[in-house]
């Protein structure tokens, strides 16, 4: 439920994943005043990978508050992670509100006051953790529409029996290949490039080469998808146009930040790719004095520059220059 009282924080926090997580902790750890927004779940767009992700990470890099990940494994799996930053927020009693969305955010003088879907809050400083998981890169072909084409996977089972393509190069493409064809679907891959790409998982990356050598997996590189039917795709490759049975498509091609919100609330964002939004390095502070980015917002279309193991440095940057300024 939305607290609607008319207090003015020191620091509000728009996004509930690892990095809004690790600046609430950072905040709460130097005395000031905070309150943490999330539209969704704790963590969103980790409960949104796949069931049976398992991380390139080691654990003790996805810890925030110098707070020990603890796993059994070398690599942690997703519900690790979730009961991880589950019991973090528990542990040390985080004001985080769920399932509340940011909807607007203006600077009325020194302070910031930010509407949302249930109400509305007051504060001095605003960091924007919102990641980029929530808005797909789209395809932008005929029949994307369809509700055959999925732009998010979480389970192989599903696609037993069927004739799935899976469009990409990367970890996400890749594990929903090796998983729905080792659960019995007819899998061919489409891939812009002329190979799968060198950041998939190391121990990953030999097992797709092997399939597709095989056989067993289908692969048209320097390829793009050009067409979605009921029943068929078509796909454009250096030897010309193709078209074959397809049940399902698995559109993976990478996810972006919310370019709309960060413009509607006045965060500069450069025209050209990757759009990165502008920050000083230095204080994560935008155009807008008293508005932060944390976390992988911070990339832009360059979704491959920041992690959690790299951005959760962003929360002490942050915090400890809104106290300086205090």
């Amino acid at each position: 439920m939305s607290n609607n009282k008319k207090q003015i924080e020191d620091v509000l926090i728009v996004g509930a994943g690892p990095i809004g997580l690790a600046c609430g902790l950072a905040a709460q750890k130097r005395g000031l005043s905070y309150r943490i927004i999330e539209k969704g779940c704790l963590v969103n767009s980790l409960y949104n990978y796949p069931d049976t992700m398992t991380f390139f990470s080691s654990s003790d890099r996805l810890e925030i508050g110098d707070i020990p990940f603890v796993t059994t494994l070398p690599k942690p799996k997703r519900a690790e992670a979730l009961e991880y930053y589950r019991r973090i927020q528990d542990k040390f009693d985080l004001t985080v509100q769920l399932f509340e969305k940011v909807i607007d955010i203006k600077k009325e003088g020194p302070i910031f006051s930010v509407k949302t879907n249930k109400g509305s809050y007051q504060s001095k400083q605003v960091v924007i953790a919102t990641g980029f998981y929530d808005l797909p890169v789209m395809l932008n072909v005929p029949g994307e529409d369809l509700e055959k084409v999925k732009h998010y996977y979480k389970d192989p089972h599903y696609y037993a029996n069927q004739d799935v393509v899976v469009v990409g190069a990367s970890n996400s493409a890749i594990d929903a290949a090796l998983e729905t064809y080792r659960k019995g679907a007819r899998v061919t891959l489409v891939i812009r490039g002329p190979e799968v790409s060198h950041r998939v998982k190391y121990w990953v990356r030999p097992d797709v080469l092997n399939r597709i050598a095989e056989g067993e997996i289908k692969a048209y590189f320097n390829s793009q998808l050009t067409a979605i039917h009921p029943g068929t795709v078509e796909v454009q490759t250096p030897l010309g146009q193709v078209t074959f049975k397809n049940d399902f498509v698995l559109a993976l091609t990478g996810y972006r930040p919310n370019f709309e919100f960060l413009e509607k609330v006045g965060v500069q964002i450069a025209d050209e790719a990757p759009r990165i939004p502008f920050h000083d390095p230095g204080t994560m502070e935008t155009n807008i004095k008293g508005l932060y980015l944390a976390g992988v917002v911070c990339g832009g279309l360059n979704t491959h520059l920041w992690f959690i193991e790299n951005s959760r440095i962003h929360a002490d940057i942050i915090m400890e220059h809104i106290r300086a300024g205090m």
